[in-house]
């Protein structure tokens, strides 16, 4: 890294370019600006043919000042120090602040790059970049100019604010900072993370100074004893702290939220079914008529049926007399519709000697299904 530091006393952390990446992209502009002079030359040398010598060779001399001197100084002045060849290598000149550069220091280095490159085919420039302890040549010295790379490997660790003592945490829980507003807030966080690339001196009064902005807002002076940088880094420390808790508090009530939401959602979606379940097929008869009555079986042995239902009546009731109470348990419609029947079904019953129904052999035909097959 170089050594440059700002008015601020900041150490800006620029990586000086080395003579490989100078070259190549010195090459490369070479490349271009002959390829230009070549043909500027050319388009001239046609267009004053007519012209007598003289005339020829101020015009030649011209050109050369123009593209091969004029070029270089105006691309680097309106690119702020970048060139065609440097914009490939990922380079860039910069003044010695690290401030962008002005034509006075493209002018200079492009005069002097005309003895040192030019003249001399480099040789001069690489001398010079090889003593150098950060690679300049001599129209940068003269310049107050630096080469530096632009595309460098990012830092594996960010400005992060550093931690505070271990003894200062949770010290300033009761600390009010609602009073200290944000540009304060943002001025003592870039001090802490750039306090170690400050002068030690200048880095002391900037923190005592933060400090006692800090104590003016918040309405409490900053512990005795305790470093102003530590105080600083401790109260953004407890601020941190406080940002987190809200943010994990806000996030837990929108999580439960719409966890609320998401139930509310799905009882709404099952109670329209459930209240389908709950009610079952339609009961109240509306468009449903009365079926139809069973047509009576008439067959051959109705007649038959018949008249033994009327023949057993009279046995129906003398068993009936005969049982006396025992009947009682019977519902009086199961007594008055189902007595006729039976009766008459005593009747055709055909009785032994003593006066108990004989049974009756009843033959089922094979094709009902209830006898097995002989």
């Amino acid at each position: 890294m170089s050594g440059l530091v700002t008015g601020d006393a900041v150490v800006l952390g620029l990586q000086p370019a080395r003579l490989p990446s100078r070259a190549l992209a010195t090459v490369i502009d070479l490349v271009v600006v002959w390829t230009a002079y070549l043909l500027v030359s050319i388009g001239l040398a046609v267009a004053t043919a007519s012209l007598d010598e003289a005339a020829v060779m101020a015009v030649a001399i011209a050109t050369f000042l123009l593209v091969l001197v004029g070029a270089p100084i105006a691309v680097e002045t309106l690119s702020h120090g970048r060139s065609l060849g440097k914009l490939a290598c990922g380079l860039r000149v910069v003044r010695d602040d690290g401030g962008p550069i002005r034509f006075r220091h493209a002018l200079v280095r492009g005069a002097i790059g005309v003895v040192e490159i030019l003249m001399t085919f480099g040789v001069i420039a690489c001398i010079a970049s090889l003593v150098s302890a950060r690679g300049r040549r001599i129209g940068d010295v003269f310049a107050g100019t630096l080469v530096v790379r632009e595309r460098v490997p990012s830092a594996r660790a960010a400005l992060v604010v550093p931690p505070p003592p271990p003894w200062l945490v949770g010290r300033f829980s009761g600390l009010d900072l609602s009073g200290v507003p944000d540009d304060l807030w943002l001025a003592i966080r870039q001090y802490l993370t750039r306090m170690r690339q400050l002068d030690s001196a200048v880095s002391w009064s900037m923190a005592q100074r933060l400090a006692g902005d800090l104590a003016a807002r918040t309405g409490t002076p900053a512990p005795e004893g305790v470093p102003p940088a530590a105080y600083l880094a401790a109260v953004v420390n407890e601020r941190q702290a406080r940002d987190a808790r809200r943010a994990f508090a806000s996030a837990a009530r929108s999580a439960e939220a719409g966890d609320r939401a998401a139930a509310a959602a799905e009882a709404r979606a099952v109670e329209p079914s459930r209240a389908q379940d709950t009610a079952g097929p339609d009961t109240t008869g509306a468009g449903i008529g009365p079926g139809p009555e069973p047509a009576a079986h008439v067959g051959p042995g109705s007649e038959g049926r018949r008249s033994s239902g009327e023949g057993s009546a009279g046995h129906g009731s003398a068993e009936s007399g005969s049982g006396g109470g025992n009947a009682s348990w019977a519902s009086p419609g199961l007594a008055a519709g189902t007595g006729a029947g039976v009766a008459a079904a005593g009747a055709a019953v055909p009785r032994g000697a003593a006066g108990h129904p004989e049974p009756v052999d009843v033959k089922l035909p094979s094709s009902t299904g209830f006898v097995p097959p002989a």
